[in-house]
């Protein structure tokens, strides 16, 4: 193409060397007030309309996805193999202590696992955030617009994803709620998907290269899951990184699930004989542990059984300090997130690209 463009010139010189004596002929009349000059106002910046845009952008996008249909099958592959590995490793999880502990890392690894399995998406918003520079250049379409139809073309990947996920962990796991709670964990996996999408498109947006693009998700990330109540609960953070605890992301789904799971006041999960499983008197025998309940009884003067109940759903979340937001809140602000990420998303393609044509 560039030999064919040097011949074309070559062959055409005359013509170009005509064609801006033209253009100079014309601004002279123009500034003589010979020729009037049409008003700028006039001439639409961009060929097409707004809705025009995304449209052609979308169908862009899925054209492109449709190509490469690897790319998005990777992806939830490694969402059904996770999937699968955590409902055989946590098969049927009871409701005693060492239930609920279990039930706590399976939320903490689900949450990490949705946002870390968007980071793959990364070399692709890189490769065309260049080809984005390029056609605004031009004025082919609005940022506004790219923006916009790169969302809507994630939000069908992003509900097979969640659907998968959720049907294979929710009832193999065993957790609570029922069929109310199944469709609401789906929501909860659906925004927190979104919001990894969102942070990292937001993030292909001002890291220049791919080699520090990985390093620096998995950084962020990494501090989000840290600050996310489940390695520290947010009482026992320090005053000075207690502002980082409700930057992370990962937070707000993790407590929605926790909402979600242990948000009843009628459900117990501790009972008498249940009290001794954390502490080394585990091991004696379970009539041992009557005579020291009722021991415990005397000492007291309340009647302690072995079906006692010590500690309910509400005593769990507030034993882990998770009582400032609701499971709905928690919900809308993850979405929230992911609209906000966005956001950001459009600015920093709007400082970032202003290599315009003149």
């Amino acid at each position: 193409m560039i030999e064919f463009n040097k011949k074309w010139q070559s062959k055409n010189s005359e013509l170009l060397r005509l064609c801006s004596s033209l253009k100079e002929a014309i601004s002279v009349s123009i500034s003589k007030g010979r020729l009037v000059s049409t008003s700028t106002a006039m001439v639409p910046r961009f060929a097409n309309t707004f809705w025009k845009e995304i449209l052609v952008l979308s169908n862009r996008s899925i054209l492109n996805s449709r190509r490469m249909p690897e790319l998005f099958v990777t992806r939830l592959v490694a969402v059904l193999v996770t999937g699968f590995i955590l409902a055989t490793m946590f098969w049927q999880l009871d409701n005693s202590p060492k239930g609920i502990q279990e039930r706590s890392r399976v939320f903490a690894f689900t949450m990490s696992t949705t946002f870390y399995a968007c980071t793959d998406t990364l070399p692709v918003l890189l490769h065309e955030r260049y080809i984005f520079m390029r056609e605004t250049a031009y004025n082919s379409y609005k940022r506004s617009s790219y923006v916009i139809s790169n969302a809507l073309v994630v939000l069908p990947e992003l509900i097979i994803l969640s659907f998968a996920f959720t049907t294979i962990t929710f009832w193999a796991i065993g957790l609570n709620g029922g069929f109310s709670g199944f469709l609401y964990y789906l929501l909860i996996i659906f925004a927190s998907f979104w919001s990894g999408s969102s942070l990292v498109t937001f993030l292909s947006g001002i890291i220049p290269h791919l080699m520090l693009g990985y390093p620096i998700v998995v950084a962020i990330l990494a501090c989000f899951l840290l600050f996310s109540g489940f390695f520290i609960n947010r009482d026992r953070i320090p005053a000075y990184w207690i502002w980082f605890h409700y930057l992370s992301v990962i937070k707000y789904p993790y407590e929605a699930v926790l909402h979600n799971e242990f948000d009843n006041s009628t459900e117990c999960f501790m009972r008498g004989i249940q009290l001794f499983d954390d502490t080394p008197l585990v091991t004696i025998p379970n009539a041992m542990k009557v005579r020291l309940l009722q021991s415990f009884s005397d000492v007291l003067g309340t009647k302690i059984t072995s079906s006692t109940c010590f500690s309910r759903g509400v005593d769990i979340l507030r034993n882990q300090g998770i009582t400032d937001l609701s499971k709905w809140d928690c919900l809308f602000v993850t979405l929230a997130w992911g609209f906000f990420f966005r956001i950001l998303f459009y600015f920093s393609l709007s400082f970032g690209s202003k290599n315009k044509r003149t």
